[in-house]
């Protein structure tokens, strides 16, 4: 079974992105669990989590549906010593945030070398970062997400993803979230289907579908191989509809969250609607 959703708002209470996911008739969703541009933010109080976990219950979302994403901020591969610390510090943060929600997973940009460590040692450093980040919490799965590796951002190519996952000492707890638009800038082709098959062997040749945890289904504005990260609604911009008609019939992709973050909100409930129908056809 497929679950399709949307990156939905957490204003007013993260038990309002479930609200906002069932209006959209989603059957996966993510969100923020705190501001993701700022570093501080209050505990999760207990009405918080109680209001989350019924609103989930009422809607049926299960952990398997639900995909969080931790703040834009934290960087795990940073080079520097103090600033390491500090993104070290938040990432802990927010998989203790996912756990008192009840979810399982935690979405995350992997990190930047920022021109001052060579990519090997960064990726180790982020490697690091999930073994440090998993003994101090419990439960959540950290889920690397690719990168259209723009500027000095890593993990735009399958290998950095499977470096990462090679350093990582529980591997019970770490896993990837493939995303369409990074993967297309990033130089994985996705407009054919056959495009598709090269891209998704190479993917379980090098990472492997066990790692699968979850997708985020985007169109790309940018170009082909630019290693620029410009999302567009599906079918819109440059890899086309035909990649996501062919994710829907892939049994592969089942059982995970497969998340929009296409650049109109007021489509999201057309494309999710779209994107069930591929499924069935």
């Amino acid at each position: 079974m497929k679950y399709i959703g949307a990156h939905v708002s957490a204003a007013g209470g993260v038990d309002q992105a479930v609200i906002r996911a069932h209006e959209i008739e989603a059957t996966a969703f993510a969100l923020f669990t705190k501001n993701q541009r700022q570093w501080k933010a209050a505990p999760l109080s207990t009405e918080v989590i109680d209001a989350f976990r019924a609103a989930c219950e009422t809607y049926k979302f299960g952990p398997q549906q639900i995909l969080p994403h931790d703040s834009f901020l934290i960087n795990l591969g940073h080079p520097v010593e103090e600033a390491l610390e500090k993104s070290r510090a938040a990432f802990i943060d927010e998989l203790r945030r996912a756990d008192q929600l009840g979810l399982t997973l935690l979405n995350f940009h992997p990190g930047s070398h920022l021109h001052q460590i060579d990519e090997e040692a960064c990726l180790k450093r982020i490697a690091e970062s999930i073994n440090i980040a998993l003994d101090q919490s419990q439960n959540v799965t950290a889920v690397i997400e690719n990168t259209a590796g723009q500027g000095s951002n890593l993990g735009f190519r399958f290998e950095h993803l499977a470096t990462i996952i090679e350093h990582v000492e529980d591997k019970s707890r770490v896993g990837v979230c493939i995303d369409t638009c990074h993967a297309f800038a990033g130089g994985y082709d996705l407009r054919t289907e056959a495009d598709c098959e090269a891209t998704f062997a190479e993917f379980e040749r090098i990472v492997g579908f066990n790692y699968l945890r979850g997708m985020h289904l985007n169109d790309a504005k940018s170009a082909f191989d630019s290693r620029v990260d410009r999302h567009h609604s599906l079918g819109e911009g440059n890899i086309g509809k035909t990649a996501f008609s062919w994710l829907m019939k892939d049994p592969r992709f089942d059982g995970i969250p497969l998340i929009l973050e296409t650049i109109n909100p007021d489509i999201w409930k057309d494309e999710i609607a779209w994107l069930k129908a591929e499924q069935q056809g």
